[in-house]
């Protein structure tokens, strides 16, 4: 799993806000090239057997309209899909919830690149945004697409990569990942105290130091 790090600068991320009726969401994004063709990565995002080689294992109805659950993770609405464009899903968790949803665009760049854009827009309490900030998704998120790329190029959710999880590596790995959500959090307008705060708390809580 060598240039694992090399994989956190091919991602371009950004932090804002958006209205969601009367309430503020806040969004991340991210931003990369695959070195595989449009089809084969929406495959990738959109095929159940697909899904859980790089991702989690998926139930429900796999259609616009239908419902999906996540295995120990998120679960809602197909609110939108696109073929070889668009995915967009409520993304909810937990006994409340509350609005969140998951978008996925793709575009061609050349015959062999694809140009992956993942958005999630969410309304999350100010007590948990103020303690970790932008990075608390920010982080799981660059974790899915190093399992994307994985898979893309050959690779899968094997046991090598089940035990990566726990090493040095793979800290550095989420350590890099929250510092580069720090600096979008930053470019985003926020206070330089709180993106230090935040950014602590984030990579304690994925690493577990």
């Amino acid at each position: 799993m060598s240039g694992v790090l090399d994989e956190i600068g091919l991602v371009h991320r950004e932090v804002g806000t958006r209205r969601v009726g009367e309430e503020e969401a806040g969004t991340v994004l991210l931003r990369r090239s695959f070195d595989a063709a449009l089809a084969d990565v929406w495959a990738a995002v959109t095929t159940r057997e697909r899904i859980a080689r790089w991702f989690l294992p998926v139930t429900g109805d796999l259609r616009e309209g239908g419902n999906y659950q996540l295995e120990g993770n998120a679960g809602g609405e197909i609110l939108e899909c696109v073929a070889r464009e668009r995915l967009r899903v409520s993304w909810l968790y937990g006994p409340d919830p509350g609005f969140s949803e998951v978008e996925v665009r793709l575009s061609p760049d050349g015959e062999a690149r694809t140009v992956f854009e993942l958005e999630h827009m969410a309304v999350v309490p100010e007590e948990f945004r103020s303690q970790y900030g932008p990075g608390a998704v920010g982080i799981g998120w660059d974790l899915a697409l190093l399992g994307l790329g994985w898979h893309l190029t050959g690779g899968g959710l094997d046991q090598e990569a089940a035990a990566w999880q726990a090493t040095p590596e793979a800290k550095a790995f989420v350590a890099r990942s929250g510092e580069e959500w720090g600096h979008a959090f930053a470019a985003s307008g926020a206070d330089p105290q709180t993106v230090t705060a935040t950014t602590v708390a984030t990579v304690a809580f994925y690493t577990g130091d």
